[in-house]
């Protein structure tokens, strides 16, 4: 075929700028027709405009492909793509057209006007999803036909509900009359969503202060979260987006319960990571009393789990991978999908298995539905509607700012995409319920990095720079150079830690000795429990050799441990007094709740601010009585340091998609661009970096003080929090933690003032 057909080739990856985005994404299809070794059967009764089959012998599946008419948008295949890319064409629509095609006889045909033998209904897969009537040549008009349609033939708006009257009264007047599937799904979905809504009135006439809540789950809702029930309800298939640490848990188990009692769910799946599965085990059961089945082990035992008759079955998403069969034979009327980032990257397996599973409900539940870039959130939120936001190519045609070469250099339009999603998307930040959280505090420690830490920083530094300069110069990097730029800058974030993690042989470094220290002072308050985080295993392995000197107990978590010991590891550290302190690698900064504690120490802070608010989530939640302590320790003129002046962009792209105030434009620079960003921050200037990190340890122990009483004498009243950010006379501001008086800070002290000495000659 592709030696009779010639076709103007387009880029893959980059759109001409003589084409629409329209354009060229057709262009594209017909580039993939040419490339495809599809077998056609036509299964209609006419030569050209008639029905087919058209079978993937690569993928053994089978699509149904309809061309309707010489007007390319009203062909039909029931492939996803088709239905989504708004473009009324695909693959398959441009194999068949290309098959045939290909032949003078047929060539002719689509230059004649198409004789239309039969009516029928089918959906216009437009920037919108529309009813099209398309009438036989012997009828003239139907009963009630201009009620229903436009002159077009399009459904009026608001008709799809009473469409089925129509169908009633104009069959019978033609035999052949034609009523597509996907019509037929489409109707259902709407009075499905409709009868929805009118049973919610009759079950909440009163609302969120319906007496249904009294008794829904064992514990009090709050009214934000009731709220949320409801918009779970109204939704059917949701984004529950609220900030870490507000209940989202809780609340999906809510409105589970009223799907149960009033909407005749009777199986429902939850699909999370391996780390939460007895969480959610342990969660329902306290909310609910309900018996909950996790699906793990080898196949067979799977298989039999499975067959279980338990309401809810719990799986994670390694399992979820191989038994997509086993999952659609449960015919589950409800998913939850738990940390629902996992499936952000759409190219991934799991993201693609997961979005093959079919429910009638689903509530998808994540802090942070976009980490990185807004096509994350485009992935998630597919697996709710597919055609919410449109095909990927336009939304990112809408959405990025291009430079003059095709990279991206920023976002626009990004309020849009908040009210594109209004009716499926719940979001509450901590903000907004600021009077029933308590304090927090973030504190960044900056800690002089040893004279062998400094040289093997500056190597890796020294690299970054050369390739980053070359880039500059020559606009490419080759693969192998790009693998080292990366491995530098990691190596970079691990000798700012210590030189032990690369090199077990060696150990410089202060973070350890400064933590240790710090963690000596806090401790000799008992209401203080303490959770650590590190990317880096080593980094624990020298924490824990001075926590055995120090004779203190702990428990650590990490991607090693199995999921069953998990659980017994934070319920150690939840109920038992003596394990005061929590080590944990990122493994355990999702899903985890761990409020029993206040104080949290970073010892590292990760590229991403979202990664960053999940660890302090796990802490500054909802329930919590305590005023929060977050320690970032920063080696000084490091990456790390830097880093800290390059994480805005990502809360802004958050903000501005997700949150009523944020900017509707953001412009960021490509990966490159942000290299060289990083290497450019001037950490030199004297007065504004580390003077106002240094405050008296009376400060700490007032924070102390105040826990134990709140935690005494207070258990129920949560504490209002204000942030002040006011700059104090002694250069200080009124939002970082202070420091111990102790040893530690008078090594910080001697520090600092060869700190100052640096800035006198730079």
């Amino acid at each position: 075929m592709a030696k009779q057909m010639e076709i103007k080739r387009v880029p893959y990856y980059r759109k001409p700028s003589d084409l629409t985005v329209e354009e060229w994404q057709s262009a594209l299809r017909k580039q993939y027709a040419l490339e495809q070794k599809f077998k056609v059967r036509n299964v209609g009764s006419e030569p050209l405009y008639s029905d087919y089959e058209v079978y993937n012998p690569d993928t053994n599946k089978t699509y149904k492909v309809s061309i309707r008419d010489n007007i390319s948008s009203f062909n039909y295949c029931s492939c996803p793509d088709f239905r989504v890319n708004t473009l009324g064409t695909c693959k398959h629509v441009e194999f068949v057209l290309l098959s045939k095609l290909r032949f003078k006889k047929y060539q002719k045909l689509i230059t004649k006007s198409q004789k239309n033998t039969y009516s029928s209904l089918s959906i216009y897969y437009g920037r919108d999803r529309l009813v099209r009537l398309k009438k036989a040549d012997h009828i003239d008009k139907y009963p009630r036909e201009e009620e229903f349609f436009d002159d077009e033939g399009f459904l009026q708006t608001g008709m799809i509900t009473e469409l089925d009257t129509f169908i009633q009264e104009a069959a019978p007047m033609d035999p052949a009359f034609r009523i597509y599937p996907d019509v037929f799904e489409f109707i259902k979905g709407h009075k499905e969503a409709k009868s929805r809504q009118e049973r919610l009135k009759e079950i909440f006439p009163d609302g969120t202060n319906s007496k249904i809540f009294d008794d829904l789950v064992r514990t009090r809702l709050y009214p934000y979260q009731k709220e949320g029930v409801m918009g779970m309800l109204r939704a059917g298939r949701v984004l529950l987006a609220d900030d870490m640490g507000l209940g989202k848990t809780v609340q999906a188990i809510a409105a589970v319960e009223v799907f149960a009692r009033f909407f005749g769910v009777s199986r429902v799946l939850i699909l999370c990571p391996t780390s939460l599965k007895y969480q959610w085990k342990s969660e329902i059961m306290k909310f609910t009393g309900r018996e909950a089945c996790i699906v793990e082990g080898l196949i067979h035992k799977r298989k039999d789990l499975y067959r279980q008759d338990s309401f809810y079955k719990i799986i994670s998403y390694g399992v979820v991978r191989n038994d997509l069969h086993l999952i659609e034979e449960l015919k589950t009327g409800l998913i939850i999908v738990d940390e629902a980032q996992r499936i952000k990257n759409w190219k991934t397996q799991t993201a693609q298995v997961v979005k093959k599973i079919r429910t009638e409900y689903a509530i998808v539940t994540t802090g942070t539905p976009l980490e990185n870039r807004i096509d994350e959130l485009h992935s998630i939120v597919e697996f709710l509607d597919m055609y919410k936001l449109g095909p990927l190519f336009r939304f990112l045609h809408n959405h990025q700012v291009l430079d003059e070469y095709g990279k991206m250099s920023g976002y626009r339009n990004l309020r849009t995409i908040k009210k594109t999603l209004e009716d499926i998307l719940i979001r509450r930040t901590k903000k907004e319920i600021q009077d029933q959280l308590p304090g927090r505090i973030d504190k960044n420690f900056f800690v002089e990095m040893t004279r062998e830490q400094s040289a093997e920083h500056e190597d890796y530094y020294n690299t970054v720079s050369r390739l980053a300069s070359k880039w500059i110069q020559l606009g490419f990097l080759e693969e192998e150079e790009r693998q080292l730029l990366m491995t530098c800058l990691n190596c970079m974030r691990m000798v700012a830690d210590s030189t032990y993690i690369l090199d077990p042989k060696t150990n410089h470094g202060n973070k350890v000795p400064e933590v240790t220290s710090l963690i000596r002072d806090l401790m000799e308050y008992k209401g203080n429990k303490l959770v650590i985080f590190s990317q880096w295993k080593r980094m624990f392995e020298l924490l824990i050799r001075e926590f055995r000197k120090m004779d203190l107990q702990f428990v650590y978590l990490n991607g090693d441990v199995p999921a069953i010991q998990r659980k017994k590891i934070i319920e150690q550290f939840r109920e038992d007094k003596n394990f005061r302190v929590f080590l944990s690698t990122d493994a355990g900064g999702v899903g985890v709740n761990l409020q029993q504690a206040n104080i949290l120490i970073n010892l590292d802070l990760p590229w991403n601010p979202a990664v960053l608010e999940q660890r302090i989530g796990r802490i500054y939640r909802l329930g919590q009585k305590k005023k929060i302590q977050v320690f970032n320790f920063v080696s000084a003129y490091s990456i790390e340091h830097r880093i800290l002046h390059l994480l805005e962009f990502k809360k802004t792209v958050f903000a501005g998609v997700l949150e009523e105030q944020g900017e509707d434009q953001v412009m960021i620079e490509g990966f490159m661009k942000s290299v060289q960003n990083l290497l450019n921050v001037d950490l030199r200037r004297a007065g504004d970096i580390l003077p106002k990190y240094i405050q008296e340890r009376e400060e700490v122990l007032q924070v102390a003080e105040e826990n134990a009483v709140l935690e005494k004498d207070h258990p129920e009243n949560p504490v209002s929090y204000e942030r002040d950010i006011t700059p104090q006379k002694n250069g200080s501001s009124g939002n970082v933690l202070p420091m111990p008086k102790t040893g530690f800070q008078s090594r910080i002290r001697k520090w600092f003032k060869s700190v100052l000495s640096l800035f006198k000659h730079s």
